[in-house]
């Protein structure tokens, strides 16, 4: 390999880290627009909600897929126009609808946390929008014309299914009376064969860029990728350079290498073997509306380590929320620093429940798909608004985690079911946290092997 080849192997490593989570973020936009999240969200064309009518299971293969909530989604195309949405009131009811860009900065929330609980009327417009915000309305300015939303109510069980139903039926979007034609989509790019992923990534990336600019410091940024063809107006894919694709498909594997490294070995904050995610999404530096907070806590003034950030939670944890909304930690090891296995039995005491202004909950994953996993209780989460569970005479609560059903019922009623065999990963969700679960007044306990 030439010097010249090696300085284009790191670049389009660079390059992958840069594009791998709006190229994985677009294609989930296509794939979730043409054939849904499983069984739990049927598939809708762009500018219209999607509803899951319960809550998702083993059977939906979305990436830490959460089992607290009831999912709605929305593809936005504003390439035709603004969009008007319309919420209804939920009576103090948790909800959050959150506003995705291409390139997966979370830019909006709308919900109890942020706006409330009472309906409301929000304007979604494109970029270089200058129209007038009609009376009543917010307006939402969406960076990149094409987007998501994703939509979180707080279910108790399956006989509060009926009333988040309701809610979600209450829930519109459609065209503002000024939007003017039909939209665009995401854009084509020129067919390579799938016996070259490599190449087809870069084509991906090379179409997307051109199609969804980014803030002007990525601009900027962008402009180093050229010899790699990222910038050309056609691609030089299909028939690439040998020294390109060599280059290509070697940065590639090592751009690959180096997000799913990070996404084990990252420098995140420990707490008694739980990693905190609590800043996990705070890559988006440029991109304030409403509900979003503009504090320097909650953005990475790093624009190298926010790349980075964003592709290693694309990776793990896709459309995740800031950490404000809903705090999140998640374990890979017990107490001893043994990594969590299914064959083994484990101890969670929670002394003091996680101090939370909406509600709290532990979902298990299976390792390495970051699926639900599915088990004879068909229990998927358990936490503070799980019926029936036994608490200590101290108000302490303990759970079991293991895959075989405790002995006596009283341990039975507290028991989150793990794989059988192999790796477990348990993510804690906090929805509305307080600020002790930030500030370090709030520990998280360890999980012991019993």
């Amino acid at each position: 390999m030439t010097d010249g080849t090696t300085d284009l192997q790191a670049l389009a490593a660079e390059a992958y880290i840069y594009g791998y989570p709006m190229v994985l973020n677009l294609d989930e936009v296509d794939r979730l627009s043409r054939k849904g999240m499983g069984s739990v969200v049927a598939p809708a064309p762009f500018n219209e909600f999607s509803h899951a009518t319960r809550l998702a299971g083993p059977d939906d293969p979305f990436v830490s897929v959460n089992n607290d909530t009831i999912y709605s989604l929305a593809q936005l195309d504003l390439s035709g126009g603004a969009l008007l949405l319309t919420v209804p009131d939920t009576d103090g009811r948790y909800y959050v609808l959150q506003f995705v860009d291409a390139w997966t900065n979370n830019f909006a929330y709308v919900g109890r946390r942020a706006t409330g609980t009472g309906p409301a009327s929000f304007l979604l417009t494109p970029p270089g929008w200058d129209e007038e915000v009609p009376p009543g309305a917010t307006r939402i300015a969406v960076p990149t014309e094409v987007a998501s939303i994703v939509g979180r109510w707080a279910c108790s069980g399956p006989d509060d299914v009926a009333a988040v139903r309701a809610l979600q039926e209450d829930t519109h979007l459609e065209p503002y009376w000024t939007a003017s034609g039909e939209s665009h989509g995401l854009p084509t790019h020129t067919y390579i064969p799938d016996a070259q992923p490599e190449l087809l990534f870069y084509e991906k990336l090379r179409a997307r860029m051109a199609a969804f600019p980014p803030a002007p410091a990525d601009l900027t940024y962008q402009q180093q990728f050229a010899p790699l063809g990222l910038l050309d107006a056609q691609s030089p894919y299909a028939t690439p350079d040998p020294d390109l694709a060599e280059a290509l498909r070697a940065g590639f594997a090592e751009g690959k290498e180096k997000v799913e490294y990070a996404s084990t070995h990252g420098d995140s904050a420990e707490q008694n073997g739980w990693k905190l995610m609590y800043h996990a999404f705070d890559y988006n530096a440029d991109h304030f509306e409403v509900g979003t907070l503009k504090d320097p806590q909650w953005i990475c003034a790093d624009r190298e380590l926010g790349r980075m950030l964003r592709a290693v939670s694309a990776h793990t944890a896709l459309w995740g929320e800031h950490c404000y909304e809903a705090a999140c930690a998640t374990a890979w090891t017990d107490a001893d620093g043994q990594p969590l296995e299914g064959e083994q039995s484990y101890t969670l005491r929670f002394e003091k429940p996680p101090p939370v202004d909406a509600f709290w909950a532990i979902t298990m994953y299976g390792v390495p798909d970051r699926h639900l996993v599915a088990n004879p209780l068909d229990r998927y989460s358990i936490g503070d608004r799980t019926p029936g569970l036994s608490y200590d005479d101290d108000g302490s609560l303990t759970l079991r985690l293991q895959s075989r059903r405790p002995a006596d019922d009283k341990t039975a009623k507290n028991w989150l079911p793990t794989p059988p065999q192999g790796s477990f990963r348990p993510i804690l969700r906090m929805y509305t946290p307080q600020a002790a679960v930030f500030d370090g007044t709030y520990e998280l306990p360890p999980i012991h092997r019993s």
